[in-house]
């Protein structure tokens, strides 16, 4: 099965890694800049205010003691400062809290963008789940603290460090008493803190394991019921829940002991502090103002600590989403995108030479797929590719593609070297039918048009008239404006292939690639779609794959592939004298 992660060195959980700080402050500083300075502008003039508020009780208290009205006055003045940070805190949470979501959209959208530009051998080892998952849940972690948890932690870490300077200013002694027993409270949390994220790291990829497992047997939900494996995959899908349930319950138990031990040692420091403090009242040494703001003080520092250790939590996970998100931006593409891409003369002629290609697929290093010393498709030409399943007939397609780059050697379209030019300019020259078409859940016309969007409807129709395929879409409840369903199944395999070869005609690329497209059509369908492609041979060189020699008897040449290499190449009459491999084929099809 393939891995579910892009990468499965050993990985350190314990430190925020420079990437990731770099990671951070690309997509949240830099694209929203002034929301982010918005946010924490508000956010340290609403600390600040109630930093003051201590202050005001001191003297609302000790006003009251000799001056009534001087006690009113302060009282005033403290209620017009609640006001003002009321206000202050509710446009902070309007723009923390936009923020937040315009990032989980530009992170959606670029990680998107990322995914779906990345070469074969990237989803080789990947899960789709997995992919999905990091998408959705783990930029809606991103999303939970960039647009709230962390605006939290940075408030608190100010209000605990204001605090801490306050009490002292108020008195040295209390302080001091005080700051004994912070480094019983910081060290757990540090220690837990580490062990939390790591297990929050293992949570997510276990979350992520069961989403590929449950995307892939769903996907092929028919072989699973059909092959009785229900009971199986349940089991499976169960196993990897019940892991993650698992990792979960030790990280909750060990977040409960951290905020456990917090609580009683905060108490106690505080009721030590106000114990001592009384006995300065009683001397005459401090006033009862006072010792409340230092109680209060007190209170916002313990209650600070006790903030940052619910959000150190969330933030773990947020490290631990941005190292799973930043896996995938940092995943470099093996087919590269040519740092000075060559400017080619469109169209192209469509001629195409392979020159000493080896290639052997990623995962199978050891196996030789493709081994073609010297080929050269010419202009115009239709050419047929034959042989066992496994000859490396369509890893010839994807090379031409460029999904893959050669070992070795080289591949050349007219005179230009394709790793020299951009891959959106190479496929725009290439029609590629594949053997197992892919629908899409949008209407028919929608689904044409992927071949070339902005085709118009004439355009659309004149394809779909030589794929055959105009009959069964008129027959459809709304005609090219029916909706095909996921992956297309509300028509049969057939009916894919004539709308697959419909998108490739619209395409109407000098370069046409034919994956066994005739494969599941019908005897009259087949010879419809072989006199279209007749029909459009002499213009554009075409190169087609088949079992059924039949489709392929009247092509220019046709090439016999066996493990990777060109055994022999002619026409359907020379194969059949020279090639005891092929006659066998022609004689089991009785041509």
């Amino acid at each position: 099965m393939r891995s579910n992660t892009v990468d499965n060195k050993d990985r350190n959980f314990q430190n925020l890694q420079p990437h990731q700080l770099k990671q951070l402050f690309k997509l949240i500083f830099i694209p929203h800049l002034f929301w982010a300075l918005g946010a924490l502008i508000f956010l340290l003039f609403t600390v600040l205010i109630t930093l003051s508020i201590p202050i005001m009780v001191r003297y609302i208290v000790d006003g009251y003691s000799f001056n009534v009205e001087t006690g009113q006055k302060y009282l005033f003045i403290s209620c017009v400062l609640v006001v003002v940070a009321a206000l202050g805190t509710a446009i902070r949470f309007f723009l923390v809290t936009l923020l937040g979501e315009r990032l989980v959209s530009d992170l959606r959208q670029e990680l998107f963008e990322k995914i779906i530009n990345l070469s074969p051998n990237f989803f080789e080892k990947t899960l789709t789940g997995d992919l999905v998952s990091r998408i959705n849940a783990d930029t809606t972690l991103v999303q939970s603290v960039a647009g709230s948890t962390l605006s939290l932690a940075i408030r608190n870490t100010l209000l605990f460090l204001g605090g801490i300077v306050l009490m002292f200013s108020t008195s040295i002694k209390l302080a001091s008493f005080s700051l004994l027993i912070i480094p019983l409270i910081v060290f757990p949390l540090i220690y837990f803190g580490r062990f939390l994220r790591k297990l929050t790291r293992q949570t997510q990829d276990k979350l992520a394991n069961s989403a590929g497992i449950a995307s892939e047997y769903i996907f092929a939900a028919t072989t699973v019921q059909t092959n009785s494996y229900q009971d199986q995959a349940v089991k499976e899908y169960n196993e990897l829940i019940e892991d993650s349930y698992l990792k979960s319950k030790i990280r909750v138990f060990a977040r409960s002991i951290m905020i456990f031990l917090i609580i009683i040692l905060v108490f106690f420091a505080i009721s030590f502090v106000v114990f001592e403090g009384l006995k300065d009242v009683e001397s005459g040494s401090f006033s009862i103002g006072e010792l409340l703001q230092f109680c209060l003080y007190s209170l916002v520092v313990g209650v600070s600590v006790g903030a940052i250790t619910e959000t150190y939590g969330e933030i773990s996970k947020f490290l631990g989403a941005l190292d799973r998100i930043g896996d995938i931006f940092n995943t470099l593409d093996p087919v590269k995108e040519p740092t000075n891409p060559m400017s080619i003369k469109t169209p192209i002629n469509g001629s195409i030479t392979f020159n000493n290609v080896k290639f052997s697929y990623p995962m199978r290093k050891e196996t030789s797929a493709l081994d073609i010393p010297n080929l050269t498709i010419n202009k115009n030409e239709k050419v047929a590719l034959v042989g066992l399943s496994g000859a490396g007939k369509t890893t010839l397609f994807q090379l031409i593609q460029r999904l893959y780059d050669p070992i070795k050697g080289s591949i050349s379209i007219d005179t230009y070297p394709i790793d020299k030019i951009s891959k959106s300019h190479l496929r725009q020259q290439i029609a590629y039918v594949p053997q197992e078409p892919v629908i899409f859940s949008k209407s028919v016309l929608d689904n044409i048009r992927i071949g070339r969007v902005g085709a118009s409807i004439e355009e659309v129709e004149q394809a779909v008239k030589l794929a055959c395929a105009e009959e069964f879409i008129n027959d459809l409840p709304e005609g090219y404006s029916t909706l095909l369903g996921e992956r297309g199944l509300l028509i049969s395999v057939g009916q894919k292939q004539r709308i697959a070869i419909a998108r490739a005609i619209l395409r109407d690329s000098p370069i046409l690639l034919l994956d066994e497209a005739t494969s599941s059509l019908d005897a009259i369908s087949e010879d419809a779609i072989k006199t279209a492609i007749d029909n459009i041979s002499g213009n554009k060189t075409i190169i087609v794959i088949a079992h059924r020699l039949s489709t392929v008897r009247n092509a220019d040449r046709i090439l016999f592939l066996e493990k990777g290499k060109i055994e022999n190449e002619g026409t359907h009459k020379e194969l059949i004298r020279n090639n005891k491999k092929y006659k066998k084929l022609a004689d089991l099809q009785f041509l």
